[in-house]
């Protein structure tokens, strides 16, 4: 693609301030948009992409099935060009001052919060999610650029005396060249996640979103060359985790990996790097997080709040959202009682096509499928939803799945064990605390929690005991980004956030001076 053509292509994207005028821009041209990697501060298109349509990955809107845009399925050699750019941008950005590089990260704040709408109208048409919960997500993309534009002016390091030997103090240095690798279900938010502290905290950076939902971070190119980012500080490439993303993160050139996915694929990065051992890593993984509902929760005076609370954690963003309570375990004597308030409440207030999205792609939309088909080979109680789903005509030619409640289900069913990701939760009664912490915490993930109570020492008790990297109580989703974001188990290593951000994208020196 010419860079005229790139040009206008781009101009048309920026233009759609509606969904009706991107879904209109989608309809009127006469092939899918072609996607560029955005590498040394452009967009190029690698040589062999423009020659082999096996390298082509074709991207379909989730809503409605149809084809939105191409991108390359970049080559090996293509992706050490990206490196190589990140790797001679490194030694200027990572002396660059600290003031400027804010200054620069919080421009792209500012610019994004110039074109929130347009960024929320093509997260929704790319993902499948509402636009509501689109706009919720740029928000905190624009969050992450000015938290951490403004962190690296107030940093802090530690200084010790050896009475009468020596001063000691830590000293911290960029860490160097970085992969960041991002999912598809919260794409600009969790790419920005990776992307603002690498860039405040001096790295240079090659990101690679999900094949499945670029579009954001390829419109987000744009807005770092209009934010004066140096050419080659941060590049954005786009391809498959088997071909692209390998490549990137086995690069002997490649200081550290920042990766937010599935667990099986986090395995991978560690087997590919293992080899590497000064590679600094962070993983943040799968997760089948419970929620626990006691007794007193289901007070009238707060019952609301529990329902919302436990609804919001399953549902938002059609369950897909590692951090989704999937796993509902209720104390016995409300069981009846939390079931039938929970299933009126999800069928009110959780509507396909209105409150709920599409999942994100029709292999995912398959696998879900999968899973309820098994619960009614196992008898499982179905209190919304079915197998396999009950979908309305115009809805077929989406990735729909109705929200779907099951109770009966057995805790060795693989429903129960394995990380679905959809609107899909199971119900659990429970006879006490020992065994609500037990059921809570048999599982291979250790993501997070949700802790539904009124007892101020059981919030402590029960809290302290879970394995959860997060854990809420009486609310959900709430982050304050210097709080270390993480899990534990199978669910990850290593913790982002903040300080915790600051240990991944530097490395620290301990100096020795002399008190003589």
């Amino acid at each position: 693609m010419s860079s005229s053509t790139s040009d206008r292509r781009l101009s048309e994207l920026w233009s759609c301030v509606t969904l009706d005028e991107a879904s209109s821009l989608i309809d009127s041209t006469s092939s899918p948009f072609s996607l560029q990697n955005f590498v040394g501060g452009q967009y190029i298109a690698p040589p062999d992409s423009l020659t082999s349509s096996s390298q082509h990955i074709t991207s379909f809107e989730p809503k409605t099935g149809r084809p939105i845009y191409t991108l390359p399925c970049t080559q090996p050699h293509a992706v050490e060009a990206a490196i190589k750019a990140a790797k001679a941008a490194f030694p200027s950005w990572s002396k660059t001052a600290r003031a400027e590089r804010s200054a620069i990260l919080w421009k792209v704040s500012e610019l994004l919060q110039q074109n929130r709408e347009v960024f929320a109208i093509w997260e929704s048409i790319d993902q499948g999610k509402t636009l509501e919960r689109a706009r919720v997500e740029v928000d905190r993309a624009i969050s992450n650029f000015s938290y951490f534009s403004t962190f690296i002016l107030h940093e802090q390091t530690a200084a010790r005396m050896v009475d009468g030997v020596a001063l000691t103090y830590e000293h911290r240095s960029p860490a160097g060249v970085f992969a960041l690798i991002s999912p598809w279900n919260m794409p600009l938010y969790l790419l920005t996640w990776k992307i603002a502290p690498c860039l405040a905290f001096g790295c240079t950076a090659v990101a690679k979103p999900s094949e499945v939902t670029s579009m954001t971070a390829f419109l987000l190119g744009d807005i770092f060359q209009k934010a004066g980012v140096p050419p080659g500080v941060i590049n954005i490439i786009f391809g498959d985790g088997a071909t692209t993303g390998a490549a990137l993160v086995a690069s002997p050139l490649i200081n550290g990996v920042s990766f937010t996915g599935g667990t099986q694929t986090g395995i991978a990065i560690r087997r590919l790097t293992a080899h590497q051992i000064g590679k600094h890593l962070s993983l943040e993984l799968g997760g089948k997080n419970p929620t626990l509902v006691f007794a007193d929760s289901m007070v009238p005076s707060v019952r609301e709040r529990t329902i919302r609370v436990a609804a919001m954690a399953a549902f938002e963003n059609q369950g897909e959202i590692c951090l989704c309570g999937s796993r509902i375990y209720v104390e016995k004597s409300v069981y009846n009682d939390f079931v039938r308030d929970f299933t009126a409440y999800v069928r009110e207030k959780y509507v396909l096509k209105q409150t709920v999205g599409a999942v994100a792609s029709l292999q995912h939309c398959d696998k879900i499928k999968r899973y309820l088909e098994l619960a009614a080979e196992q008898k499982a109680t179905f209190h919304l939803g079915g197998a396999p789903p009950t979908l309305n005509e115009d809805e077929a030619q989406g990735y729909w799945i109705e929200p779907t409640i099951l109770t009966d289900v057995a805790k060795n069913s693989a429903i129960q064990i394995d990380e679905i990701f959809g609107p899909v939760v199971t119900i659990t009664p429970f006879d006490n605390e020992q065994e609500a912490i037990q059921l809570a915490n048999d599982s291979e993930y250790g993501l997070a929690a949700i802790l539904l109570t009124t007892d101020g020492a059981r919030m402590r008790r029960v809290g302290e005991q879970l394995e959860a990297g997060l854990v809420w109580v009486n609310c959900w989703l709430v982050r304050e980004l210097g709080t270390p974001f993480g899990g534990m188990k199978n669910s990850g290593t290593g913790r982002e956030g903040g300080e915790h951000s600051r240990d991944v994208f530097t490395v620290v020196r301990t100096l020795h001076l002399p008190a003589y």
